[in-house]
């Protein structure tokens, strides 16, 4: 073992189903234990909420630390966490295999499910969880769904703030014809000259891009068709994460024996499995067969799933794209979401859009600050900006010609901080998903179009 953890991470299995698991003076004693190694460290203390809401509390108590600090303030720490799992993956020099064996994601993932077996989870976060009944419903009604959730719509806004939804959070567009719908209209016509013709692989639509962003969908199909691979689109239910960061980790596993009941038949007949939004991929690829490492049909998608960005360089690197890439519509500044980042697969959506001629490619690698459903809260947002105003800063001085991030909700999340910060800072109407630029130096849809 080498000093400052130097080898490669890994993960544990997460023991969910082990009693000590939920055992509350067991949480409290590894935090402490945990707690007190960052305290010694430092090194995470801007990287979000939590770790300076921890170091304040040391700071202030009566000794300068842990020791002295009350068991109680743990829950504002872990209430701070978004799960980005960036500690564990760029920051944290003890994890395992070091001895220290720290795991700071899955040590408050392990505190909220002692919480939500209590009963303790936020009764509107929980709604917001169940994001494939707020689809479908919210589908069916989408213009008045749309009206209402409009951050600018103050009284529909004052009422929901009323539930505990911040009033100025952007909060997803829904649609009516959903991108499994939308597929099944428009078949994709398969380019049998491009160098890849032969693949096959099964589009996972995900909840977001099903429900929230058909056009990210439409154009990762188009943009695989082009390069030869005969797709399909499969959307069983949600991955789960919603769930996962609320600590309700039974209903998490059965949504990975569901999903994988119905993707595996897939694997069986010579498919791929391609995941559209970063968090679901992190969730296939490697969150279910943490929570089920026991299970095959877990361990089968796992090793068959591919973000989008992943599979199209994977393409170029093995076979070589299709002819007809043109340059990017544009400059492009790319935020690299923490969930694309937690796959431990490199900047693959910038490794893509450098794919075609003459592009110009400015990097944001920090977290946004969004968290899923969490920055949406009154509770949370005013911090969700803070942490993400480093992001906004740096996008709004690339003064790019387009904004894009692998995760829906960090675009719009960056595109109301940039709004916010004034002066000669201007923001885009819309930031787009990679996959959507990608499309459009193929001349298959433009960039410009908004995804209403």
């Amino acid at each position: 073992m080498k000093e400052g953890g130097t080898e490669a991470p890994i993960r544990h299995p997460v023991a969910w189903r082990d009693p000590d698991f939920t055992d509350s003076a067991k949480i409290e004693a590894e935090m402490r234990r945990a707690f007190d190694i960052c305290h010694g460290c430092r090194r995470c203390f801007n990287l979000c909420g939590s770790f300076p809401r921890l170091f304040d509390m040391i700071d202030d108590s009566k000794t300068g630390e842990l020791e002295s600090v009350d068991a109680a303030g743990f829950k504002a720490v872990a209430d701070a966490c978004t799960l980005c799992d960036m500690c564990f993956m760029t920051k944290c020099p003890y994890v395992p295999p070091h001895e220290f064996n720290l795991d700071v994601p899955h040590l408050i993932l392990r505190h909220r499910a002692a919480g939500h077996g209590a009963g303790a989870t936020d009764f509107v976060q929980g709604e917001l969880a169940k994001t494939d009944r707020n689809g479908r419903i919210a589908g069916f009604l989408a213009p008045l769904a749309n009206w209402a959730g409009a951050h600018r719509n103050r009284l529909t806004r004052g009422i929901m703030a009323l539930a505990g939804i911040h009033r100025d959070a952007a909060l997803p567009r829904f649609h009516r014809k959903t991108f499994v719908r939308r597929a099944r209209a428009q078949p994709a016509e398969v380019n049998r000259s491009a160098p890849a013709y032969g693949r096959k692989a099964v589009l996972y639509a995900t909840c977001f891009v099903n429900y929230n962003n058909p056009q990210i969908g439409m154009a990762a199909r188009a943009v695989l068709a082009r390069n030869g691979v005969d797709t399909a689109v499969v959307y069983p239910s949600c991955c789960g994460m919603p769930q996962l960061e609320h600590g309700a980790i039974t209903a998490v596993a059965a949504r990975a024996e569901a999903v994988s009941a119905a993707l595996v038949p897939w694997i069986d007949k010579g498919y791929d499995v391609i995941a559209l939004v970063p968090s679901c991929a992190l969730m296939l690829k490697f969150e279910w067969p943490l929570l089920l490492p026991e299970h095959a049909g877990v361990r089968r998608l796992a090793d068959a799933t591919s973000d989008i960005a992943e599979y199209i360089v994977d393409i170029a690197r093995n076979e070589g794209l299709a002819a007809g890439l043109g340059p990017l519509p544009g400059s492009v500044t790319v935020h690299l979401a923490c969930h694309a980042r937690a796959q431990n697969m490199g900047a693959k959506a910038v490794d893509m859009l450098r794919l075609a001629p003459h592009a110009e490619i400015s990097v944001i690698e920090r977290c946004s600050g969004h968290g899923g459903s969490w920055g949406v809260m009154k509770a949370n947002f005013d911090l969700a900006l803070k942490m993400g105003t480093p992001v906004a800063r740096e996008a709004a001085n690339s003064a790019a010609t387009y904004l894009a991030s692998e995760c829906p909700l960090a675009a719009s999340h960056i595109v109301q901080g940039m709004e916010r910060l004034g002066g000669s800072a201007v923001a885009p109407a819309h930031a787009h998903h990679p996959i959507e630029i990608f499309a459009a130096a193929y001349g298959i849809s433009s960039a410009n179009e908004a995804t209403s």
